[in-house]
């Protein structure tokens, strides 16, 4: 009978890898001479290196003197043995296979193959760590002959492979840190912290590789539809962004700019859902949720362009603040851009993955950056009708239409902030009644709106045109009605309303807006004056740039704010601030609407600037008549007496808002007749400082 042969059995991932670690630590202490640190007079460096090489049972052996001079011969018989078997050495078959597909996706040669391989393993396994340790602070030109050795290449092929210009260093795969000297592992920068246990794990696709770095963006839950507040540049982006999907165009690059949660990521995905292409999203942020810094963040972008070269496919870079202005002017620290400017305009001209690159300002970014992207467009908030229709959206089942409307009216509530709101309150929405519901949403808009230094939903809904407002019932030295039907004809307009305070004149513009079917964008001194050098002009210029793209009416009230005489100026930065206004207010082709009580200290070139200025004085006797019967009505009252029209008469400072004081006084101090309301008029006359007669224009 046959004696059955044994045929030794393949060898373990484990055993092939352990196999390949020891190989290459031989290589690093004989051939490169870590043994110099490694082995010392009594003992070793890093015991954990010595039993994993061979060498182990040198270690507290009370039978055995250590002899450094017998351990670095036994080194050398064990690195020679290991070197007799090294071609039969192969990495394990998952790592085999990862690399393999990444080669074919990114264009690895098998130098690149093999470097990335080692850089992985190192930063895996402590033990070759340790051990590549015993090689000290390395310089770039060191590490090249480190790796050359270790893995038995040629020098200039690894001097390539790592250069600049490489496929690795391309690709955002692996870096070499040229700033100076470091340990091995830390000289090799890998595309992540989690790329070495992604790549030596089971066979992974792209999107595993690069996890934390680059991740499928989110659906869209927007169409293009929903940005028609940005029709004219969506009529040039999207053909624009179809055709360079379509013929595969280089150096496609967009910049999205505009206030947090007007909508620029969901336009993003809104395009690709259009274009039917995927998008991908550069990572802010690790698996930890720890912020990832810009450097890396433009290594991961560098990963997509090549790992997405093929794909019908659009890069979303969000927060570019993190690459573009992460640097301090004050002490002279350059920005991530800035330090790879060069790198970066290549980029910018040769990328072969459309990318959008988004950011909450265009401020402080350098303009040679700027000039090198397709297009840049500024995101607004979107007008009132605009509004309304996403809230109405968003936020079905939740808020009735008056309550969409109160919503939508609040220019500060960007989409985002209304959808998170909405989402926070259908998830506990089995707990709460549908009154309760509406009211939990408009308390967190509320808190939402108060954090960033806006006023909140019910307060904005107080300073709304009251629904008693009759523009008849105002005395104007110009017959409103007729100037409303002119403007709405011309749609252009510079008007200057003065007069007492309360005689209507911000409730005119509310009810010219309506009238006109505009958007109003409403600005008080608070808004827009800043204690910095230079801000209050910026928000000038920004309300005047906001009302253009919005097509809205801009009402700014207390103008003899920004307005006043500069010959009184005793700053110099209020005569800049009055030069800001003058300037948009000339070039300014919409409907604007300035209100003040003080028009005899206006700049004298303000008044020549405004097309028409309009007197609002006090009530005529008649208007008061009138207006205190449609009050009497809405609080369901008897009719004034004669003796009582008499006395109103008699008012002659009476103005419309003394009618809403009242109006407003009869939720904690009810009014129960004429008598009483007009008692409550007379008051608010008596508290009034004597006002001189308004100084007239000519219209």
């Amino acid at each position: 009978m046959k004696t059955q042969r044994h045929r030794p059995s393949k060898p373990s991932p484990v055993q092939q890898i352990e196999s390949i670690y020891q190989l290459w630590m031989l290589r690093i202490l004989v051939p490169l001479a870590g043994h110099k640190v490694f082995v010392l007079r009594n003992g070793f460096s890093e015991d954990t290196v010595a039993r994993f090489v061979g060498v182990g049972d040198w270690i507290d052996n009370d039978e055995l003197d250590f002899d450094n001079a017998t351990v670095r011969s036994q080194l050398r018989e064990l690195h020679v043995a290991a070197e007799a078997s090294a071609a039969r050495l192969a990495p394990p078959s998952g790592l085999r296979a990862n690399m393999t597909r990444l080669a074919q996706l990114v264009g690895l040669s098998d130098t690149d193959c093999r470097i990335l391989e080692f850089a992985a393993l190192i930063h895996h396994d402590r033990v070759l760590d340790d051990c590549a340790d015993t090689l000290g602070q390395l310089n770039s030109v060191k590490v090249v002959d480190v790796l050359a050795t270790v893995l038995d290449l040629d020098r200039r092929c690894v001097q390539t492979a790592l250069g600049a210009h490489g496929v690795l260093a391309r690709s955002g795969l692996l870096t070499v840190d040229r700033g100076g000297s470091g340990y091995l592992r830390g000289k090799l920068d890998l595309l992540s912290d989690s790329f070495a246990d992604l790549i030596l794990g089971a066979e992974a696709d792209a999107m595993t590789l690069l996890r934390d770095t680059v991740s499928p963006s989110a659906p869209a839950l927007l169409e293009l539809s929903d940005y028609g507040h940005i029709d004219d540049s969506l009529a040039l982006l999207t053909p624009y962004l179809e055709q360079a999907l379509t013929t595969g165009r280089v150096g496609v690059n967009v910049f999205l700019h505009g206030a947090p949660g007007t909508g620029k990521s969901e336009l993003a995905r809104a395009l690709a859902k259009a274009l039917g292409c995927e998008l991908f999203d550069v990572a802010s942020e690790d698996a930890d949720g720890d912020p990832v810094l810009g450097e890396r963040r433009l290594r991961a972008f560098r990963a997509a362009q090549s790992f997405f070269g093929q794909r019908k496919a659009m890069i979303l870079f969000d927060e570019v603040e993190d690459v573009f202005n992460d640097g301090d002017r004050l002490f002279g620290r350059m920005s991530t851009a800035q330090k790879r400017k060069a790198w970066l305009n290549r980029t910018l001209e040769q990328n072969t993955v459309p990318t959008l690159w988004l950011s909450n300002t265009i401020e402080n970014i350098d303009p040679a950056f700027l000039r090198r992207f397709d297009m840049v467009i500024e995101m607004p908030v979107p007008p009132r009708r605009q509004r309304e229709r996403m809230v109405r959206e968003t936020c079905a089942g939740v808020l009735d239409e008056d309550a969409v409307r109160r919503v939508a009216s609040s220019p500060q509530l960007a989409p985002a902030v209304v959808s998170r709101a909405a989402d926070v309150v259908r998830t506990i929405g089995a707990r709460l009644d549908p009154a309760h519901a509406a009211r939990a949403l408009e308390f967190l808009l509320d808190r939402s709106l108060e954090a960033q230094g806006h006023a909140p939903l019910r307060q904005g809904e107080a300073a709304r045109l009251p629904p008693e407002y009759d523009a008849a019932l105002v005395n104007a030295d110009t017959h409103l009605l007729e100037l409303a039907d002119g403007i709405a004809a011309s749609r252009c307009a510079r008007l200057c309303l003065y007069g007492p305070p309360g005689t209507g004149k911000t409730g005119y513009g509310r009810w010219l807006a309506e009238r006109l079917d505009m958007p109003l964008l409403v600005y008080r001194v608070s808004d827009l004056v800043s204690k910095w050098v230079g801000e209050s002009e910026k928000n000038i210029a920004a309300a005047f740039q906001r009302a253009e793209s919005e097509n809205g009416l801009l009402l700014i009230d207390e103008v003899d704010s920004f307005l006043q005489d500069r010959g009184r100026a005793r700053q110099s930065w209020e005569v800049t601030m009055v030069n800001e206004m003058l300037t948009r207010m000339e070039v300014y082709s919409g409907v604007f609407i300035a209100s003040t009580n003080l028009v005899a200290g206006l700049d004298p070139a303000a008044l020549r600037r405004f097309d028409l200025k309009v007197c609002f004085d006090f009530l005529l006797p008649g208007q008061a008549a009138l207006l205190l019967g449609r009050y009497l009505v809405g609080l369901e009252l008897a009719p004034a007496t004669e003796s009582e029209l008499g006395r109103l008469r008699a008012l002659r400072n009476l103005t419309p808002g003394d009618f809403s004081a009242v109006v407003r006084q009869n939720r904690f101090r009810p009014v129960r007749s004429a008598a009483a309301f007009v008692q409550a008029l007379a008051q608010e006359c008596a508290l009034k400082v004597p006002v001189s007669p308004p100084i007239g224009f000519l219209g």
